[in-house]
């Protein structure tokens, strides 16, 4: 006897097999179309500069590769694993500028089933790095391959070589401020500004050097800030900087600065490294209208940097090094390694800041502080900026990040204090051009891009782009220059009351 449902009927069985075979037909075709193909390439991306090449393939899922470097003629062939060649890969073959640093040209192709190779023709031996990010923001998987030279550029040699060229070259270039034709903009909108100006007429370089070769060499020892040297030179200059779309101003409208005749001569280059925020694959904050803060800042401190570079203090010639002078990423702790290694004298960092409703608005200056940030928004704003290494893109295994931790703790309570009379020089600046303030004084907070334990740092916040009035002024040829003027004047009252110390450079 046997029980119920022991033996179903034939005609139930044959019901279940057909839903199973039914079911196996739809796994089969969906592993055709998905299952077997693996990630499908969304975008590809490339960001040449000098520093170093980046290629971003972005896709819906993790990429598997494999790289081989051949040294004669150099080429990197790179295997993705696990993908088709479809039409977004294609399309990196005619993102390759002529003028990269590094890729004279790549080839892409499907090698075997389900392996696509891409052969990169370089223009130089280089050390790839290759490796996965995670979703972030508003990108997908990305697969980063970052080409950076085999002979690491110094910057503090390209810094002077530039500045050599200026001086032999004295050509009459298109400058920053922008007088050859570029790419049309909109009435009264800044133009793009190109990744390196023009030499200024002046050579305070090259006058340096000649008068030092004519001459003993100044005594030994430091120059002390508490004991100026009453036989110091004149005054410093007003700034030359000059306007793109209106008419070449004379020296910038100055508001009195503290007499400087009894500082200290340092009879050296003086410094000043300029940090546009953001960059490459990390846009930024973005205005209303599509404005985004990286191009914004990169505008602003190319126009700096031409105020700087025909500026001096106490006779001796200044100079702008900026931590990246066109549109790609840079990680924070190389933002600080770059201007420690220049010995740079200052480091002005430049952003534009966003906040989630567009009504607050204002200009800001901030400084580092070892303990608690001066406010809560001053907090929130240092947790955003210094979350750009992950929109970004950084190569850093788990040791690597405790010792940049470790490198970017030893800030002093004299950098702080130095930091925050550059910030309140530049505030009672950007105030005085009539701009609107968020804040009556410098804030503190925890900024990664402001722990040089040996530069007097800032960093400023020339507007909130998130408001609609302030990313249209952000967005002019003529707030841009009263920024630059500003920020100037603000360097220049800085070394007025804090002459830079005596410091060994080879030139």
């Amino acid at each position: 006897m046997s029980l119920p449902n022991d033996n179903p009927p034939s005609s139930a069985k044959d019901g279940a097999r057909r839903q199973l075979l039914k079911a196996g037909t739809l796994v089969l075709l969906l592993g055709a179309q998905q299952i077997a193909r693996g990630a499908t390439i969304v975008a590809v991306r490339v960001w040449p500069a000098n520093d170093y090449t980046r290629i971003t393939i972005e896709s819906d899922g993790r990429l598997q590769t494999q790289q081989l470097v051949v040294g004669s003629p150099p080429r990197l062939a790179v295997d993705i694993k696990g993908i088709d060649l479809n039409p977004a890969l294609r399309d990196l073959v005619g993102k390759v500028r002529p003028d990269d640093p590094y890729i004279a040209g790549l080839r892409v192709g499907q090698n075997a089933p389900s392996v696509v190779r891409i052969v990169f023709d370089l223009k130089q031996a280089v050390l790839p790095q290759v490796f996965s990010l995670a979703p972030i923001a508003a990108y997908r998987d990305r697969l980063v391959l970052d080409l950076y030279p085999a002979q690491a550029v110094d910057p503090l040699e390209s810094l002077i070589a530039e500045r050599l060229r200026d001086t032999r070259g004295g050509g009459s270039d298109a400058t920053v401020a922008g007088t050859a034709p570029r790419e049309a903009a909109r009435p009264g909108e800044a133009p793009p500004l190109p990744s390196r100006p023009a030499a200024p007429a002046p050579d305070p370089l090259g006058e340096l050097m000649a008068q030092q070769s004519m001459r003993p060499s100044p005594p030994p020892g430091p120059a002390a800030r508490e004991t100026p040297n009453p036989a110091a030179p004149a005054p410093l200059p007003p700034v030359a900087g000059a306007a793109p779309a209106r008419p070449a101003p004379a020296p910038v409208p100055s508001r009195p600065v503290p007499n400087t005749a009894t500082a200290s001569r340092t009879d050296r280059i003086i410094i000043v490294a300029l940090d546009p925020g953001h960059g490459g694959e990390d846009p930024g904050a973005m205005g209303p209208a599509g404005t985004r803060e990286k191009d914004i800042v990169l505008q602003v401190a190319h126009r700096l940097r031409d105020r700087i570079n025909a500026a001096s203090v106490n006779g001796n010639p200044m100079r702008a090094f900026l931590t990246r002078d066109a549109d790609f990423f840079v990680p924070l702790q190389v933002r600080v390694q770059k201007a420690r290694r220049v010995q740079a004298d200052l480091f002005v960092s430049i952003h534009a800041d966003a906040f989630t409703t567009p009504a607050a608005r204002g200009a800001s200056v901030f400084a580092l502080s070892q303990g608690g940030a001066s406010s809560s928004a001053a907090r929130w704003l240092a947790n955003k900026e210094n979350q750009a290494d992950r929109v970004g893109g950084v190569n850093v295994g788990e040791h690597e990040a405790q010792v940049q931790r470790a490198l970017l703790d030893m800030s002093t309570t004299a950098q702080i204090n130095d930091s925050l009379k550059l910030g309140t020089a530049m505030l009672g600046e950007i105030r005085g051009i009539g701009a609107r303030l968020h804040k009556g004084s410098v804030e503190q907070a925890g900024f990664a891009v402001l722990k040089a334990p040996d530069i007097p740092s800032v960093l400023v916040e020339t507007a909130f782009i998130s408001n609609p009035e302030e990313e249209a002024k952000l967005r002019t040829v003529a707030y841009q220059e009263d920024l630059a003027d500003a920020l100037m004047r603000g360097i220049q009252r800085y070394f007025a009351q804090n002459p830079p110390l005596a410091r060994s450079r080879q030139l």
